[in-house]
């Protein structure tokens, strides 16, 4: 097996997924590196453990530090600021992700009906994962 070629530049499909892949990686190592400075900031580089602190950098849940030494995690987490970086984070990992198993997929499919067959379902899990995401960080 070959590796891809990079897609041709133009306004295609395969391009703009292409564009979002190198775009997407770099937002999220920027959202990682916001949350870890707000967990600092938050008190998090005194009261945590490194797990802990990884929980709250890259997933932001109160659920997910209800064991430290920080009083009222909830209280910090309610806001729409950190629902706000919950939802930015999951779509982005979410869609990258996708965009890596569709791509993935397409290295072994050809030019069938099985490429628009995976696709789709591909999308159809996006949506899901998509919808259950939002609604756990919502939810919680």
């Amino acid at each position: 097996m070959s590796s891809r070629p990079a897609p041709q530049i133009g306004f295609s499909f395969e391009y703009l997924m292409w564009i979002f892949t190198r775009i997407s990686g770099l937002v999220m190592y920027l959202l990682a590196f916001v949350g870890l400075v707000m967990a600092f900031w938050m008190g998090a580089h005194q009261q945590v453990d490194i797990g802990a602190l990884a929980r709250w950098t890259f997933f932001p849940n109160p659920n997910h530090v209800t064991n430290t030494n920080i009083p009222d995690v909830t209280l910090g987490w309610s806001n729409a600021w950190w629902q706000v970086m919950e939802m930015l984070i999951f779509l982005f990992a979410v869609t990258h992700g996708m965009n890596g198993v569709r791509v993935i997929y397409e290295d072994y499919i050809g030019n069938t009906w099985g490429r628009a067959l995976g696709r789709g379902i591909i999308f159809l899990l996006w949506i899901f994962l998509l919808i259950v995401g939002i609604y756990v960080i919502l939810a919680s």
